[in-house]
């Protein structure tokens, strides 16, 4: 980047950093929904396979529109396509904030992007392997003999995408955080005595990324309360550590006393 006389980065050019950003990442997506598109039946059937595994035999989704089924698909391809292009978005964001950061900071950018991709996929898939299930036999459970479920595709998509990607972006906390440790943004005693408060936060967080009943709210909430604890470890680990004070400042100090 072009720098002015006192080597500052010029507003402009962070502006043309950031379209440049925006561009590759929206090639990546794109490129990604490009591939899933010829798998888009076998993708949703993937995704679907959950609701699928505890409905009733005979009971299927529907689709209500003439259109449904052709958006719902383009849909599941765009999702796939997202999921795909993850690694890219993220690695595209971390060198869009790399200029702020210093040297020793840069050299953690390829593990942050690798584990990121990797904790952003994990939370997706504890949602549809570990969520799903539960969520899903909950809500059945109030079918009877007069009341029989028949969810749509369009319905199902965007609550399990809605999922899906609320869980992959909250099991981010713990690199954030241990992140924001290393820069000596947030401490280990801030974690720790602001604890109570984040736990507050993670519910109503949990709250509003997930549908209105609490098993999928508790089922959030409590992973995002365990990530928690593994990042004060994480802080504790490789959180900046406080600089030792000098002798020739100690010397002084006594001195003065």
């Amino acid at each position: 980047m072009e720098k002015d006389t006192e080597g500052r980065i010029p507003f402009t050019a962070h502006l043309e950093e950031l379209r440049k950003r925006l561009i590759t990442s929206f090639v990546a997506v794109g490129i990604g929904f490009a591939l899933s598109y010829g798998f888009k039946e076998k993708l949703f059937q993937i995704l679907t396979q959950p609701l699928i595994s505890v409905m009733k035999q005979g009971e299927t989704l529907i689709y209500t529109g003439l259109p449904e089924a052709f958006f719902t698909f383009l849909k599941v391809s765009f999702l796939s396509g997202f999921m795909i292009a993850s690694p890219v978005i993220i690695y595209q964001f971390w060198m869009f904030v790399a200029p702020g950061l210093y040297n020793r900071e840069k050299r953690l950018l390829i593990p942050i992007v690798l584990l990121s991709s990797i904790f952003f996929v994990g939370g997706a898939l504890f949602g549809y392997f570990i969520v799903f299930p539960l969520g899903f036999d909950f809500f059945l459970g109030f079918a009877t003999e007069t009341i029989r479920p028949m969810p749509s595709m369009k319905e199902y998509l965007g609550f399990s995408a809605k999922l899906l990607l609320a869980f992959g972006l909250v099991f981010e906390l713990p690199l954030v955080l241990t992140f924001l440790a290393r820069l000596g943004i947030v401490s280990v005693e801030f974690l720790k005595k602001n604890r109570k408060y984040a736990l507050l936060l993670f519910f109503v967080g949990a709250a509003i990324l997930t549908p209105p009943d609490v098993v999928t709210q508790v089922l959030m909430a409590l992973p995002l309360m365990l990530l928690y604890e593994i990042s004060i470890i994480g802080a504790r680990i490789f959180g900046k550590k406080k600089e030792a004070p000098e002798p020739a400042a100690e010397a002084e100090s006594a001195s003065d006393s």
